[in-house]
């Protein structure tokens, strides 16, 4: 093999007789590593083969898709400069009506890039859609930080999202007390709930941070004031108090411990749970995100992800608890933690399982939702297609396949082709 500088400084490598240029050569590697990559996916949940006896049905299988999403364009500045576009941290994913995939990227806030993303690189929108070829197809959002560092205008650290019925957007923040609702196309502010910088809790709660009343343990009781919201859907059906549709449920849980409910203008109507350890309740763990997410089931329950003690609650819509279902995998560490991050129902009319995100094993627990067991399970740590690094939230589309957000170190979001 010998090597000789080609045209624009290029690199000839030749092979064999051949001459293929780095670009090339990179291009099969990469090719060559996708293929061992869907190998390898193919396999590796069967390393996590039925973990339970007696299942009803066939626990849904997973494919890593390597290829998706396709990289973000390079954008101009004013000098006509191309700069890469880099996500930094996805905190959020949620799908809409149209099968596209929505993120919230974190990147865009102080320290969300760092030396490594290459010198020349910017930080992505705040809001990337991208459609099931992973093209994007839209991009919003202010990035204006003030200069405390805080957003200006977006909830602050973009924690999950949710599109409802009519394909708005929705937004919780789990650095500030505000969850906002946005036009599809992110072009108007719909709705908000809450004051940006004020939270529900004491301004001893954290006296030196740009928002001082928000933070754990927080007062769990305003019918106006968030305290670092986590999650948020929106309820289709009528409510069973007011019989309107559009109740939104918000798990306001990194600061206050509870799951409230608002009208679709904003109302306070309800709430329930407190910390604790009891039946229920949400772990006192300081770290917070609890509840770290909340889910409406086609069934007319409630599915609250109680993160620090690895269980999810179930109750119904006014807040009757119904059931616990706790995520304790076979042969798991006792050292892992928080097991029960966020989840996801299959796309069946039943719903038959319910998949769950555990970010202490980097892994994603399929569970059979009726009887509450673990049935199968795919992930683990590392950084190659199909393996994890902090798996934060998820979502699923119509097709059933599965889209994972990594924060941390991962960083990116995968797609999980359901494979029957």
């Amino acid at each position: 093999m010998a090597s000789r500088k080609g045209t624009r400084g290029q690199v000839i490598v030749r092979i064999r007789g051949g001459s293929y240029s780095h670009r090339c050569i990179l291009a099969l590697a990469v090719a060559l590593g996708a293929l061992q990559a869907l190998t390898w996916a193919q396999h590796r949940p069967a390393a996590n083969a039925a973990l339970s006896s007696g299942a009803p049905g066939v626990a849904p299988m997973y494919k890593v898709d390597p290829w998706w999403p396709k990289p973000l364009p390079a954008v101009k500045d004013e000098q006509g400069i191309l700069h890469d576009q880099v996500t930094g941290v996805p905190g959020a994913v949620c799908v809409d009506s149209h099968d596209h995939i929505i993120i919230g990227n974190r990147g865009f806030l102080r320290n969300g890039l760092t030396a490594s993303d290459g010198s020349s690189s910017i930080p992505a929108p705040p809001v990337i859609e991208y459609d099931q070829d992973g093209n994007v197809v839209n991009s919003w959002g202010d990035g204006t930080l003030n200069a405390n560092g805080t957003t200006k205008v977006l909830p602050h650290s973009l924690h999950n999202c949710f599109v409802d019925y009519e394909d708005n957007i929705w937004f919780a923040g789990n650095a500030d007390g505000i969850v906002q609702k946005w036009s599809h196309d992110g072009r108007k502010l719909l709705l908000q709930i809450g004051t940006k910088g004020l939270c529900d809790g004491p301004p001893t709660l954290n006296p030196k941070s740009p928002y001082p009343t928000c933070g754990n343990p927080g007062a769990n009781s305003s019918h106006t004031l968030l305290n670092s919201p986590a999650d948020v859907p929106v309820d289709p059906a009528p409510d069973p108090v007011t019989g309107e549709r559009g109740s939104v449920y918000v798990a306001d849980g990194y600061g206050n411990h509870r799951v409230a409910v608002f009208d679709s203008k904003g109302k306070y109507l309800r709430q329930w749970g407190s910390a604790g350890d009891g039946p229920g309740q949400f772990t006192r763990d300081p770290v917070g995100g609890h509840p770290h997410c909340v889910m409406l089931g086609k069934d007319g329950l409630v599915y609250a992800c109680d993160r620090g003690q690895h269980r999810i609650i179930v109750t119904d819509k006014q807040g009757n608890l119904k059931r616990t279902i706790n995520v304790d995998p076979p042969h798991g560490s006792p050292d892992a933690r928080w097991r029960a991050c966020d989840l996801a129902f299959s796309n069946d009319p039943n719903q038959t399982f319910m998949l769950v995100v555990d970010v202490g094993g980097n892994r994603v627990w399929i569970i059979d939702r009726e009887r509450g067991a673990i049935v199968s399970g795919f992930g683990g740590s590392g950084h190659m297609a199909g393996e994890f690094n902090l798996p934060h939230t998820m979502a699923v589309d119509s097709k059933g396949n599965l889209y994972v957000a990594e924060s941390g170190g991962g960083r990116r979001v995968q797609r999980f082709f359901k494979v029957n």
